[in-house]
């Protein structure tokens, strides 16, 4: 049971830190475009 608890904690570490690895390594800037919308004003 002490095998199964210690088993348990290292691949909730081992997750975390494969998240923090990924959260430094991976890209994840957004991809940026120019947009050009018309606007019409309904001015009186």
């Amino acid at each position: 049971m002490g095998r199964l608890f210690k088993a348990l904690i290292f691949l909730v570490f081992l997750g975390l830190v494969a998240l923090a690895v990924y959260a430094y390594l991976g890209d994840l800037s957004p991809d940026q475009a120019e947009v050009k919308v018309p606007v019409v004003l309904d001015v009186e």
